[in-house]
């Protein structure tokens, strides 16, 4: 069995090199914003999520990035809550939000900057001093196409 980071870099190894490049920056960043964060990694049939939460439970999480190959969202757990006065939040469940993500840039507007800050003051706390691990929680056998379909 590989390691984790090694899967992770497998799961991505299945989308187009310019998608590839979106998640892995964008993971960057986001792992840069929750460096004591436990990684939930899943390779499930509809998307390639990576959840960042302060435990191992994935109830728990504070955000996740999604991708399929249309593109990246960033998902949060408690979005419907969260204060959102430029009304970039998208979605209509009871708890869930999410928003596109173009690149990793747009994690450092302050719109998103502010949602950034009011999940993590409603979340559980996240370590002060761990260094994040990365768990793959789950890998589907059948998975949708990674890569859009070449154009004729």
């Amino acid at each position: 069995m590989s390691s984790p980071s090694k899967q992770v870099d497998g799961f991505i190894a299945k989308f187009d090199q310019p998608m590839g490049k979106l998640i892995r920056s964008i993971r960057a960043a986001l792992r840069k914003r929750f460096p004591t964060a436990v990684e939930l990694v899943y390779d499930n049939y509809n998307f390639f999520v990576i959840g960042y939460s302060p435990t191992e439970r994935p109830t728990d999480y504070i955000v996740s990035l999604a991708a399929n190959a249309k593109g990246v969202g960033l998902s949060f757990n408690h979005g419907a809550t969260l204060p959102d006065p430029t009304k970039i939040l998208l979605g209509a469940g009871k708890q869930n939000r999410f928003i596109r993500l173009p690149n990793a840039a747009a994690l450092a507007t302050p719109e998103v900057e502010a949602l950034l800050r009011a999940a993590i003051a409603q979340a559980k706390s996240l370590p002060a001093t761990d260094r994040g691990q990365t768990i793959i929680r789950s890998v589907s056998a059948k998975q949708r196409p990674r890569k859009l379909p070449a154009s004729s």
